[in-house]
């Protein structure tokens, strides 16, 4: 991140088929982070979009009845339909038959063109239908596709090739020179052994006056799909006809994508950029997938679990919470609905919105209809020290990708929370009127644990951490809280605050109903 901004994406999707969980993974990470960077006062720019010129798009278009950019329009409304059902915050939602997105296609591949490393020649050689990928020979896994594990077809038509070999070692300097241009570790390792192994030039047209971006120099060619998509990060910052954005917002400070496409977002996206003389983003992470029942989630196993069904069950926040608290960003994890009640029951409904209830029911029932007071000579400053620790690693985390390790902290201070209740006895103090400081101190001391986890939660569950400070009595904005401030803990309440809490946070589901 630099001068105060940051801009982050997402790889953009195919639409041959709706969202599932593991996609809506990646989204609700990067959405995590857009709203930490906004929370902390940067000048945040959230893209995130669909993939439309795939042929499989096509074929399923087909196969529908329909022609492709329709059926384009149509799947456009189920993606954002669910993403805004996952309260999603991007920016733009990119489609590569956006108008500006082609003319940014055309104008790069001009540019690289210039730079002498287009030419034409026949491809003979191995081609995957379902990722619409090239493969050699070495890459195949007992002669299948790695990713599809189905057998790629030998081709052979004439194409559009880029030097990708030419720009070998200029990618082994950059990885060198730059530690968090690959993330995590383990992928930087894979992509400099692929490099270190040798690069071939690749494929960036296919012979066809079908669905796809004309080539500029030969409309009987279209834009190898790829190619094309990968021009979304820069065409979302504004290239090429909007200086001044793309100038504030590129490069791009994180691309959040899956391991799978490592080899697309290290070595042929940055050799693009180098090639066109526009500068590489600063970090490509590489996340892991998330599996159902231990096996990649896949329409033809048929373990595909739509992630709206889930928001309706069990509310967005619940499902943010828990895919961003469960699962390692790095590695893969395994998705149990089992699970998913776990942590709805035993985080958000006892630990969190229990601490709430009881706060407002002890206030309601020893001092009243007002807010507690902070008296600091009857102060322990448990809480108040732990906040101030909590809030430090949670940045810290999350900054790191470590999406599970800050929430993981900020229970920390709502498990105490429960524990200073039970330490401080709030319902003895009330016994006697000479304890009331001391009563009021440790209500307000569990009130402020409180606030402050709702500022540190808002990033993963912004509707109910809005929802927490509505009952704390809290009027500021959300939106508008930043985190060297809205974080530091508080001597006393807002003029007027009052404890207006209404309805349980989180109320306990059944396991019944989700059986």
């Amino acid at each position: 991140m630099a001068d105060g901004r940051y801009y982050i994406t997402t790889a953009i999707d195919y639409v041959n088929s709706r969202p599932h969980i593991g996609t809506a993974f990646e989204k609700i990470a990067a959405d995590v982070l857009a709203r930490y960077h906004r929370f902390k006062g940067d000048d945040t720019f959230f893209a995130m979009g669909n993939d439309e010129h795939s042929l499989n798009v096509e074929k399923e278009a087909r196969k529908q009845g329909m022609e492709p950019l329709a059926y384009c329009d149509e799947m456009e409304g189920q993606f954002t339909e669910i993403w805004q059902s996952l309260s999603l915050s991007y920016d733009r939602f990119i489609r590569t038959t956006d108008p500006d997105h082609a003319k940014a296609v055309g104008e790069l591949f001009r540019r690289i063109e210039a730079r002498g490393d287009i030419y034409k020649d026949v491809y003979r050689g191995l081609y995957c239908v379902s990722c619409e990928n090239f493969y050699q020979e070495k890459d195949l896994v007992d002669g299948l596709c790695p990713v599809h594990k189905t057998p790629a077809e030998e081709i052979e038509e004439e194409n559009y090739f880029f030097k990708l070999s030419a720009y070998a070692e200029k990618l082994l300097a950059h990885i060198e020179a730059n530690e968090d241009f690959i993330r995590p570790e383990i992928r930087k390792n894979e992509i400099v052994n692929v490099i270190k192994s040798g690069l071939i030039d690749v494929s960036v047209s296919r012979s066809t006056r079908g669905w796809g971006i004309p080539l500029p120099s030969d409309d009987s060619h279209v834009v190898y799909v790829w190619f094309d998509a990968l021009i979304n990060y820069i065409t979302a910052a504004g290239f090429p006809d909007d200086d001044e954005k793309f100038a504030r917002y590129w490069p791009a400070d994180a691309h959040i994508i899956g391991k799978d496409i490592t080899r697309f977002h290290c070595i042929i996206w940055p050799a693009m950029l180098m090639s066109a003389g526009i500068a590489l983003p600063r970090t490509v992470y590489a996340h892991g997938f998330i599996t159902v029942d231990g096996q990649k989630i896949s329409k033809s196993i048929g373990n595909v679990i739509d992630p709206r069904e889930l928001v309706d069950e069990f509310g967005a926040d619940a499902v943010r919470y828990y895919f961003m608290r469960e699962v390692s960003f790095e590695q893969d994890g395994d998705f149990s609905k089992r699970q998913l009640l776990v942590r709805h029951n035993a985080d958000l409904a006892n630990d969190l919105g229990n601490l709430l209830n009881r706060l407002a029911g002890m206030t309601k029932k020893y001092i009243g209809d007002v807010f507690p007071t902070l008296d600091a000579k009857e102060d322990d400053g448990i809480l108040r020290d732990l906040a101030k620790d909590v809030a430090c690693r949670y940045a810290g985390h999350i900054e790191n990708y470590q999406f599970n390790d800050a929430l993981r902290a900020v229970w920390e201070l709502v498990r105490r929370g429960n524990q200073y209740v039970e330490e401080s006895t709030p319902w003895t103090l009330a016994k006697d009127p000479e304890k009331r400081a001391r009563l009021e101190t440790v209500l307000y001391n569990v009130a402020e644990s409180l606030r402050i986890t709702a500022c540190l939660t808002y990033p993963v569950m912004p509707a109910k951490a809005a929802e927490l400070l509505t009952a704390l009595g809290v009027t500021e904005d959300p939106a508008a809280m930043r985190l060297d401030t809205h974080t530091v803990w508080r001597t006393e309440p807002e003029a007027g605050q009052k404890l207006a809490v209404t309805q349980p946070l989180f109320p306990r589901l059944e396991e019944e109903a989700t059986a």
